[in-house]
């Protein structure tokens, strides 16, 4: 495998299929004990892109608080 003058590397098929990996997977590098080291994002990250979003809820409480205000007619 090499890399191209842009600095891309092409992960091989079978490793992209045993692993998940397609066009909207989002990647990383990282390096370890000398070694650079390519690791899929998980599910985490879906959280951290909606992180920031939802600054608080409604009523400035917790859950519990949203709750039993969201079930008062119930």
């Amino acid at each position: 495998m090499r890399v191209t003058r842009k600095g891309q590397v092409t992960v091989p098929k079978r490793l992209r299929e045993r692993f998940g990996i397609t066009t909207e997977t989002e990647v990383e590098f990282r390096e370890d004990h000398g070694r650079l080291v390519l690791l899929k994002k998980g599910a985490a990250t879906a959280v951290a892109k909606i992180r920031g979003r939802i600054k608080r809820l409604p009523i400035g409480g917790d859950v519990d608080d949203y709750l039993r205000l969201t079930r008062r007619d119930e």
